[in-house]
């Protein structure tokens, strides 16, 4: 993590193990990885990159921007919209959304949360 202006080949970037919860997984076996790269002194922001092998999991979002740089998924907004995003596609979702995830082929996206 860095403290300092910096870029970030997102395609390239090394990513680490960062393992769902199983109650979280509705099918398939899906991998998640991941990167914090910068995160307020407070900690209440954070950003980095998140990747999601294909399967289908649930979640309950954070305050989040995120922009997809590869793969495809659908989310289902409990109560709310479902969408397709895909690579360069911008996607907001708010905090206590509830959602579910079905990742059509591996999604890399980079992503700005405020907790």
């Amino acid at each position: 993590m860095t403290t300092h202006s910096f870029a970030l080949h997102i395609p390239d970037a090394e990513l680490e193990p960062d393992p769902l919860d199983p109650a979280q997984i509705v099918s398939g076996t899906p991998e998640v990885t991941g990167k914090v790269v910068w995160e307020s002194a407070d900690g209440k922001q954070l950003r980095g990159i998140w990747q999601i092998t294909p399967g289908v999991v649930t979640d309950t979002e954070a305050d989040e921007l995120f922009v997809v740089v590869s793969g495809s998924a659908t989310i289902e907004v409990e109560g709310g919209a479902t969408f397709t995003v895909g690579p360069g596609d911008m996607a907001v979702l708010r905090a206590g959304d509830r959602t579910t995830w079905t990742v059509h082929e591996t999604l890399r996206k980079a992503y700005a949360i405020t907790l």
